[in-house]
Formats: C-alpha cells, sequence, structure tokens
C-alpha cells in the first residue's frame, strides 16, 4: 500500500469518525418521503414511474387531475401494499390526497431547492452561515426556448447578485485565512438559460449573443467583490462554455480579475485535456482563476444521446472510471496551485480524502482550497470537513418547483444510483474500508463493465469523434451511420472546407447516364441556390423523349443478366456505394446546402440517411434473398422466393435529394430490378452525385441510369411506358395522384401490371396534453414546424391544444418562433433558411395571404435575408378546421394553431383530414398516452418528440390515406414492393423413398449456378 493511499485511508477514517458523530439517514426527511425513496431503491420500475409522477405534479392543476395521474403511474403494477393502499386512499377523499401529495413533492424538493427566491434562500443562507458553510447560488432553469425567457433569466441573474450582495455586506469567510481568493458572494451561472439558440456547430454565434450579456454582469459583480462561476451543462455546450470563459477573461477590463471560475467535469474522457489548456491559458493570462471539479450529473442523458446518434460516448461508463479521472484532475489542480483555485465539488469521501492527501504532500495550505457540496445532501459530511478546519460551501439553487424539476430528478437520481456514494454509506451501510477502496483496483476488477445489463458497449482507446462506440443492437438488429458531431472542431472545419471546394465547381455541367454511357443534350437545366438565386450550383443536360427510350432500353437489355445476379453480389455494390458516401460526405453535405438550402445537421442527416439505405437494404434482401421452406412435410419442398419485377422509375423530389433518391434506387437495385432514377428539377446536382457514387461503386451499365429533365415531359412519358413495370414516387398528392391514376392504365404491349409505390404529402398535426411539459413541447414543435423551413413531408403544419393549456403554450411559443436563426445556411447553427425556388415562394406566401383572410396572424418574421427566397416564419391562431391553412398542404414556416375542448375533440381534429403521415402528441398522462398510440390516424406517431426525422429500420416512414400507399421506406417490409413472390415446389418421393431431412433455406434458384 502506498503512502498516499495510507494517507487516505487515515483522513478518510477520521471523517468516518465525525460523520457516525452526528448520523442521519440518506433521505432527511421522515415519513412517507422516506419510505418511498427507500422502495425507489429497491424496484427499478417504481423508481421510473415514481420520478415520473414527482416530474409531472407541478403541472397538474386540481385534486382530480393529480389522483387520476397517481392511479395511472401506480395502479396494479405490483408494488406492494403500501403503494396499493396509499392509491385506494387517494381515490376515496381526493380533495384531501391531491394536496397532500403536492405538500409531500414540494417537501422533497425543499430538501434540494433552497429557496423560491432571494428572500427564502437568504433564510437558509443565513442558517448555513451560523454553521460556517458558505454558498455559491444558481437559478434553477435551462435550456430557455426563447430569447424573451434568456432575458429574463439575465435579470434576474443581475437582481440576485445585487441582492446577495446588499444582505451580507457585513459577512465574512468562516476560516479568515485566504479569504482574499474566496468572495463571500458566489453566483453561479447557466449559459443555457442566457441564449436560446446555442448550437454546438456554432460557437462563435453563442460568443457573439452571450458576451455582450455577460459582460456588463461579470464587471458589476467585480465591483460588489463577487465570486462568478460559469456552470457547466451538456457536453454540446462544454466547448462553448469553454471558449467564452477564455475570451471574456482574457478582455482588458476582466484580464487581471481573480474571482471567476469554470466546471470541469471527470466523468467526461477529454476533461484532463481541457483542464490542461485551461491551466496554459491562465498562465498565459497572468491571473489566478478557479475551477470547480465535480465528477458531472447528466450522465444518463450523455449515454443516451449517444445511444441515439451512434457517437463515440464522451462520459466514462464505470464510475470508478470517473473516480479514478477525479483523482487525476485533483492531482492537476494541486500541482498547479499557484495559478488556480480549486474546488472540489463531491460527496465521496474517498475523493475528498484524496484531495485533503495530496494537498498536505504538496505543502498546500488547506485554506487555500474548498471542498463544494450540495445543498440538501450529505450533511454529516459538511459537518465532518467544518471541523476539520477546511472551508465549505454549498451549491444553493433558488426558484420554483416548476423549472426547478429537472434539478430535482437529477438530485433523486443520484440519491438511488445504484453506485452513488451516498447511497452505499448513508443507506446501505457499506464499510469505511470498501468505500476508501483505490478506484483504479475497482475498474480492474469489473473491467469494461455494460453500463446496462442489456447493452453491449465497446470502447476504444482513442475517443473518435463521429464513430459509434456505443453498441446497443443485437447481431440481428441495424446499426445506424452516426451523425456527423459538429461539437467537435475538427467535424466544423471539414464542413466549412468542403463548402468552400463545392463554391469552387459552381456552373459545372453534368451529362445524363444511360447504359454506362455519359450522354449530353443542346438543353441544359441550371440549378440555383435559393439563397442567392443569381448564383449556379450547376448545369444538368436535359433530357427529352429520345434519351428516355434510350434509357428504358439501356434498362431492359441490363435486367436479363442483374436479376439473375446472386444477392451477395448486388448488396455488397449497395455497400461500396455506401462506403462511398461516408468517404464524401463533408462534399454531399455541401452540395445540398448549396443546392437545396439545407442547414448543416439537415444536410448530413440526409446523407447518413442515404448510407443507411444502402447498409439496411443490402442486410433485409440476403434475409429475403434465400429461398425459405414454407413447410416440413415428408416427400415434398416447397420453398418460397422472390424475383425482380423489371425496369423501375424512380422519381425523387428536392427536399430529400440524396437520401430519398438513394432510397428508391437502391432498394431497385438491390433487388435485381434495373432502374431509371430523375430527380428534381431543383436538385439535379445532388442526383449526379449520387450517380457518381454508384459509378464509383461499379454498378454495371444499364442497371442504373440517370436521367434529369422536366418530369412533365419525361415523367409522364415513362409512368406510360410499357416496358416499365415499377414506378417508385415520392412527391406531391397532385403528381402522385395523377401517376396512380396513369399506371392503371393497361398500355398496347404492355406484360406486367404496374406496381406503383406513391409516397406523398401530409398535413400532419401534433396535440398538446393539459399536462405536457410545455418548455419540450414548444422546443419540438418549433423545430417540426420550422426545421429546414417546414419543407418536410413530416413537418408539424397543425398545433392542436387542450383550451386548458392553450395560454401557456401560446405565451411560449410566440416568442420562442420570435427567436429562431433565419439566414443563409452556409452558416452554422441556421435553422431557417430558404424556401427551395421562386414558384414555392410565391405559392406560400399566398398561402399567408389566405391565412390572414380566414384566421388571426399571430406572428410573423420581420427580419429576413435581402435576397433570396426566404419566408418569414408564420404562426396563425384562431384556425378552425375546416379552414384551407388547416387541410391544405403548404410546403412552408406556416403553422396553424387550433383550440380543442379536450382530448376526444383533439383527436377527432387531427384525424379529421385526408392525409396520414406523421403526427405527435405531449402528455405524462400514461392512459391518454396510450389512448393516442391506439387512435392517432398517422404512419407514425410519435409521443414526446419531434413528428420529423425517421431512422431508417428505427422509424419506418410512410403514410396512409392520401399520404401514401401504405409503404414504409426504412423498414424490413419495403424491399417486398420491389419483388414479386414465388414458390417452387418439388416432390422428393422415389418409389416411396424421401429424403428425412429437408434444410429450412436453400441456395437462390440460379441458372446457370454462379462459379
Amino acid at each position: 500500500m502506498t503512502a498516499v493511499q495510507n494517507e487516505i485511508e487515515r483522513r478518510g477514517s477520521r471523517i468516518f469518525e465525525l460523520v457516525d458523530k452526528h448520523p442521519e439517514p440518506l433521505f432527511s426527511k421522515a415519513g412517507l418521503y422516506q419510505r418511498l425513496m427507500a422502495l425507489s431503491m429497491r424496484d427499478e420500475q417504481f423508481k421510473v414511474q415514481l420520478f415520473r409522477f414527482v416530474d409531472v405534479l407541478p403541472s397538474l392543476r386540481g385534486s382530480s387531475e393529480i389522483i387520476e395521474h397517481l392511479d395511472e403511474y401506480f395502479s396494479d403494477n405490483g408494488f406492494g401494499p403500501l403503494v396499493d393502499a396509499g392509491v385506494r386512499l387517494a381515490r376515496i377523499v381526493p380533495w384531501v390526497s391531491g394536496p397532500l401529495l403536492r405538500w409531500n413533492v414540494s417537501g422533497m424538493a425543499r430538501q434540494f431547492i433552497a429557496g423560491r427566491n432571494p428572500d427564502d434562500v437568504m433564510a437558509t443562507l443565513r442558517k448555513r452561515r451560523a454553521k460556517k458553510i458558505g454558498f455559491t447560488v444558481d437559478l434553477l432553469g435551462e435550456a430557455v426556448v426563447s430569447e424573451a425567457d434568456a432575458d429574463k433569466y439575465a435579470a434576474r441573474y443581475l437582481d440576485l447578485l445585487e441582492r446577495l450582495a446588499q444582505e451580507t455586506k457585513n459577512w465574512s469567510d468562516p476560516l479568515g485565512k485566504n479569504s482574499e481568493l474566496f468572495p463571500v458572494v458566489n453566483l453561479s451561472v447557466k449559459l443555457s438559460a442566457l441564449y436560446s439558440q446555442m448550437n454546438p456547430a456554432d460557437p462563435a454565434d453563442a460568443i457573439a449573443h452571450l458576451a455582450p450579456k455577460l459582460r456588463p454582469f461579470l464587471r458589476r459583480a467585480r465591483e460588489l467583490g463577487a465570486f462568478i462561476n460559469f456552470d457547466m451543462e451538456s457536453y454540446a455546450h462544454k466547448n462553448t462554455t469553454l471558449e467564452l470563459f477564455k475570451t471574456l477573461l482574457t478582455e482588458d477590463d476582466l484580464r487581471d480579475w481573480a474571482h471567476a471560475g469554470i466546471v470541469i467535469q471527470a466523468y467526461l474522457r477529454d476533461s484532463e485535456g481541457d483542464l490542461c489548456d485551461l491551466i496554459a491559458w491562465g498562465r498565459k493570462r497572468g491571473t489566478r482563476f478557479a475551477v470547480r471539479l465535480v465528477k458531472g450529473a447528466y450522465w444518463d442523458y450523455e449515454t443516451t444521446k449517444s445511444l441515439q446518434n451512434g457517437w463515440a460516448c464522451p462520459v466514462y461508463f464505470q464510475k470508478p472510471q470517473s473516480d479514478a479521472n477525479f483523482e487525476t484532475l485533483t492531482r492537476l489542480l494541486l500541482e498547479n496551485e499557484s495559478i488556480v483555485t480549486a474546488a472540489f465539488g463531491s460527496h465521496n469521501v474517498r475523493s475528498i480524502a484524496h484531495a485533503q492527501a495530496l494537498a498536505e504532500e504538496f505543502g498546500i495550505d488547506r485554506s487555500r482550497f474548498e471542498f463544494q457540496l450540495l445543498y440538501g445532501m450529505a450533511g454529516p459530511i459538511k459537518r465532518a470537513l467544518v471541523e476539520m478546519g477546511y472551508r465549505v460551501r454549498e451549491y444553493c439553487p433558488v426558484g420554483e418547483l416548476l423549472p426547478g424539476m429537472a434539478y430535482l430528478v437529477r438530485r433523486l437520481l443520484e440519491n438511488t444510483s445504484n453506485e452513488g456514494f451516498l447511497r452505499a454509506k448513508f443507506a446501505e451501510n457499506v464499510s469505511a474500508k470498501e468505500l476508501l477502496r483505490d478506484p483504479r483496483e475497482l475498474i480492474k476488477l469489473n473491467g469494461e463493465n455494460p453500463m446496462k445489463s442489456q447493452t453491449t458497449i465497446t470502447t476504444q482507446n482513442q475517443h473518435r469523434q463521429n464513430s459509434g462506440l456505443v453498441d446497443t443492437a443485437s447481431d440481428d438488429v441495424y446499426r445506424n451511420s452516426p451523425l456527423v458531431n459538429f461539437v467537435y472542431k475538427d467535424s466544423q472545419d471539414k464542413m466549412r472546407s468542403a463548402l468552400r471546394e463545392v463554391r469552387n465547381r459552381f456552373g459545372e455541367k453534368y451529362p445524363l447516364v444511360i447504359g454506362g454511357e455519359k450522354v449530353w443534350t443542346d438543353q441544359l437545366t441550371p440549378s440555383v441556390n435559393p439563397s442567392a438565386p443569381d448564383e449556379i450550383v450547376g448545369y444538368g443536360s436535359e433530357a427529352g423523349i429520345p434519351e428516355a427510350e434510350r434509357a428504358v432500353k439501356a434498362a431492359r437489355e441490363a435486367f436479363g443478366k442483374w436479376s439473375r445476379t446472386s444477392v451477395e453480389e448486388r448488396a455488397r455494390l449497395l455497400e461500396r456505394a455506401a462506403d462511398i458516401m461516408e468517404r464524401r460526405r463533408y462534399e454531399l453535405s455541401a452540395v445540398e446546402v448549396f443546392e437545396v438550402g439545407k442547414p448543416w445537421n439537415e444536410a448530413d442527416a440526409d446523407i447518413r440517411e442515404a448510407i443507411d439505405f444502402c447498409r439496411f437494404y443490402a442486410d433485409q434482401m440476403r434475409r429475403l434473398g434465400r429461398p425459405k421452406l414454407t413447410q416440413r412435410v415428408p416427400g415434398e419442398e416447397s420453398y418460397h422466393h422472390y424475383w425482380p419485377r423489371g425496369v423501375a422509375f424512380v422519381i425523387a423530389p428536392w427536399n430529400f435529394p440524396i437520401a430519398i433518391l438513394c432510397g428508391m434506387a437502391s432498394a431497385g437495385v438491390v433487388t435485381g430490378n434495373t432502374v431509371i432514377m430523375k430527380p428534381s428539377e431543383q436538385s439535379i446536382v445532388c442526383g449526379v452525385m449520387l450517380m457518381q457514387v454508384f459509378e464509383e461503386a461499379g454498378v454495371p451499365p444499364g442497371v442504373l441510369n440517370f436521367l434529369s429533365g422536366h418530369g412533365s415531359v419525361i415523367g409522364a412519358h415513362l409512368v406510360d411506358h410499357k416496358d416499365v413495370d415499377l414506378i417508385a414516387f415520392t412527391g406531391s398528392r397532385e403528381v402522385g395522384l395523377k401517376i396512380w391514376e396513369s399506371a392503371g392504365i393497361t398500355r398496347p404491349g404492355q406484360r406486367e401490371l404496374k406496381r406503383v409505390i406513391c409516397e406523398m404529402g401530409g398535413k400532419n398535426a401534433m396535440i398538446v396534453d393539459s399536462d405536457a411539459d410545455v418548455g419540450e413541447a414548444v422546443g419540438y414543435s418549433i423545430y417540426s414546424a420550422f426545421g429546414y423551413q417546414g419543407q418536410k413531408c413530416s413537418a408539424l403544419s397543425r398545433l392542436i391544444l387542450l383550451e386548458e393549456n392553450y395560454d401557456r403554450v401560446m405565451e411560449r411559443l410566440i416568442p420562442a418562433a420570435a427567436s429562431l436563426r433565419i439566414g443563409n445556411p452556409e452558416e452554422p447553427g441556421i435553422m431557417v433558411g430558404p424556401v427551395i425556388d421562386e414558384a414555392a415562394y410565391r405559392r406560400i406566401l399566398d398561402y399567408i395571404e389566405v391565412g390572414k383572410s380566414e384566421a388571426t396572424l399571430a406572428y410573423q418574421a420581420k427580419e429576413l435575408p435581402p435576397q433570396g427566397y426566404f419566408i418569414p416564419p408564420s404562426i396563425f391562431t384562431d384556425v378552425k378546421p375546416n379552414m384551407r391553412i388547416a387541410r391544405e398542404e403548404i410546403f412552408g414556416p406556416v403553422l396553424s394553431v387550433l383550440k380543442v375542448r379536450d382530448l376526444d375533440e383533439a383527436l377527432d381534429v387531427a384525424n379529421g383530414i385526408d392525409y396520414a403521415l406523421t403526427g405527435g402528441f405531449f402528455s405524462r398522462s400514461p392512459d391518454n398516452i396510450e389512448r393516442v398510440k391506439a387512435q392517432l390516424e398517422a404512419g407514425n406517431v410519435y409521443i414526446n418528440r419531434s413528428c420529423t426525422g425517421a431512422i431508417v429500420g428505427r422509424h419506418p416512414f410512410g403514410g396512409f390515406k392520401m399520404s401514401g400507399s401504405g409503404t414504409k421506406a426504412g423498414g424490413e417490409d419495403y424491399l417486398l414492393n420491389f419483388l414479386v413472390p414465388r414458390v417452387v415446389t418439388e416432390n422428393t418421393t422415389r418409389h416411396g423413398f424421401a429424403p428425412e431431412q429437408t434444410p429450412e433455406y436453400r441456395d437462390e434458384f440460379l441458372w446457370p449456378r454462379p462459379n
């Protein structure tokens, strides 16, 4: 055992001795609360339900609502007699039990929240001062949805600062020694509460908006002799927070100010690098600054987000890894004590004792650093540290219960975590010797322990930025390609470089590709940049009837060989194409930014979807491509398998110019059909790029043919062509219905009934229940309605609000819309760019005029770029279900808000139209959620999230009614639309003898047999 470990154990044992002199339970409030917490530690499902109930309770208005939710969350769930009896009693006397439950949850919150307002918190701080405990105060609430909310938070921070300074002007530091390092007034600030449009891809924008808000605040804090700490939140905002801190503290009037600090989260894998950079910056600046070292409070969020997006998880998977890193960073802080003042934020006695031991080893006086612990937690540890002569500060949140729910739930999760120190010490009485073990030993014992029992996790030594290191899929579940993570500067730089390179190619001319040959025509179609219509992104050769006929002939000739090519060879072609798109990912995204006005993240998501289509359909074709035995019958074998249909004509829209084109074309190719693909006239260059990808991947001549031109000419001709066997269309209802009708006519010489895959538009509704999380509903609604200018068939068009919630939602919806960033999507962080072309521009403006005549224009953006096809985001209220703006697809940034009495009427309104594509529901009522899942008429129903952003394999996409023919792109059954089923039956009996075994699968029916 090392000398340091001996010293840690000695000091840790001393802390435990002092703790045990004044024992108290983990949950200091007795009675029902303590019993519920104890039960939650034993039953994970109960914990989930309890915390969800706690989360929704502050938003419930009356006793009946409270009891309804209590019943829905806890009734008949097998949680034991205590819970069952409580639910039954609550039903009998709701007027008593409703307020009682609210009082109990308020009491639970008061354990962790220091006060509702400055008056409350001052009473708390005075009590803490009597116990020689300092404070840092933080306003509850984070991630505001509008600049109006952000301005309110900025004003509240300034007011709180003034009030704390006034009330504590005669207070002194509890220790006295080195008090100049530790001002009495200490305020923690969350940046996400001060700017609603923070985007990790654009830290410069965030800094440009946050710096003017923070400068006067920091200057005033300096005048008052206060300390300001920059809180650290989710990983997405980490780099921006660090950069802003360094930018402001390097400015002339703040460069020599020592009373500012920032948080480092030890559970982050790159935290050591960040701390080293900070220390180097501090030495160059030449003035002391502070660092609060914490483990981190967003572990569940970070891991979930990484799993969803396929990203390298930024946090350690094991708690001992975070604990070990905390000790590494502790050493780094104390080694650089001459420039950085350390505050160790932990309840873990091992971590605390380690800091004490190292400080002693380095000869650092205990008055030159401090320990910070959360209000309402670890009281005995705080008392022990004060008794030992250390400086102790409490992190004291202040605010109302509703905005504080996220904080409260994080505290409850921390207290009940299986790996939490406080639970181990105060609830499970784990021995001191075990609690003081070196965390590195625990890592070795555990290995790479999965973070959840059902999840397999792989890690690599090097932290890769866009690779999926977190693997939740079993072997038979498709693993999506990860999104590009624009948190990283390297990703931002690659995107900017790609934009420059693509801009340098503006004006290039591109040919058709027919039968493997490049074909030029006399007519060229320009494709313009909708953000700057005088810029030509590229020219496409315009196909006419002769080129269309030539393409059909080439496809028909190639079909014979391609249809008999093995499934494996066809699947590998798609996988090679996916690999090429992965390599050219930034370039392809940049083309979409310029040609169709997609923001960075939307463009990348489109390329990711195209990659996923290729890999997913390759996997699915391998599954479908093996002939399968229908039944086990002695003396006979019958195998069910599929043949391709023939020549497929693919017609794609401009709004997902590579993903949808690739999805339909790759489905046709991998199933053994030959394909003629036609991109939209507005996205010709994107279509060219996809054709280049498949050519590089080695697609045989004639298997995939590229035609650009007018849909009214070549599109109509090919739909009617006798030798086109299948039409895959995604686009408007008007065109889709014409195709559906025309394809039903049998032409002279036609030998196949045409199969039509028809995916059309939507008039999508989202319903907001009376108990919904308003901030969440508003944030997702704004993105669903105005992301990519509302130019998605899945976009939110009708927001249906229950009258009970109407005012609460609207008072936040309008300011949120007013806060949107509108501009050229070439710049990062833009949400609303231009609509696709002049025709769309004029059509949408006409619909806005219709809306003005029918309803009330509640909001319309005023500041737009001077050039380009920019439509102001618009919100209409007083909309009735029979109005045109509530029934017709607009395909632009126009949102109709409808008020209804109750959920019955909401469902009637949502379902009472011709479309059934996507729909959404925001609620925290389990019963209402189940009802909407069962009754909302939509092909894709989304609960408590946006109604856009379907992911291949995860959210098979497509609608019914007038939204489509019921197909599901990216689903397991999608390829069946490109195939005809066939059954081959053989009598295997010979003179009464039959084989004993027949394999479930056999090789493909191919002749000549492949070598």
